[in-house]
């Protein structure tokens, strides 16, 4: 499914690159692992072969669609209606999908939020994931460093 040198998402983890195809024997049991470096927490993770595309691995989107998520990012709407429970649980289906818009959105509204008010714990702890993961993949997709991804996010919350 991957080959060594692809850069890939790993959904609530973040944004890596395969760097090895290994075989490990666990409980007596040989498998294929991906042996994936992920560049933003300095961590290795290790994914069998055979659930990689039942764990939701996608490989990172190009940078077009990169600039179309980012103009979405600043110049999107937020939706300022829900009750924070509800925000919290449509928030979290969005972070498990993977998807780079969706975790946009997640991170957009939350900040915009934060601007506004202080926000709970639960929400703060998911701002800080979504953020981590949109910041590592916009990191591997520019070729910046995690401090250079983050000051470019941060220009873009409107």
């Amino acid at each position: 499914m991957f080959q060594i040198g692809d850069k890939i998402v790993y959904p609530m983890h973040g944004a890596g690159i395969v760097k090895a195809i290994e075989e490990k024997e666990i409980l007596g049991e040989k498998r294929q692992y991906y042996v994936i470096q992920m560049p933003i927490n300095d961590m290795q993770v290790m994914i069998p072969m055979g659930k990689a595309s039942h764990s939701g691995i996608r490989l990172v989107v190009d940078t077009s669609t990169l600039e179309d998520v980012l103009f979405s990012f600043e110049h999107g709407e937020s939706d300022k209606s829900l009750p924070w429970k509800q925000r919290y649980r449509v928030n979290m289906e969005k972070m498990k999908t993977g998807e780079i818009q969706e975790g946009a959105e997640v991170v957009r509204d939350l900040m915009r939020k934060h601007k506004e008010k202080a926000l709970n714990t639960s929400e703060k702890q998911m701002l800080d994931t979504a953020r981590k993961i949109f910041i590592s993949e916009l990191a591997l997709i520019k070729g910046l460093t995690e401090n250079q991804a983050t000051d470019l996010l941060d220009s873009k919350v409107g």
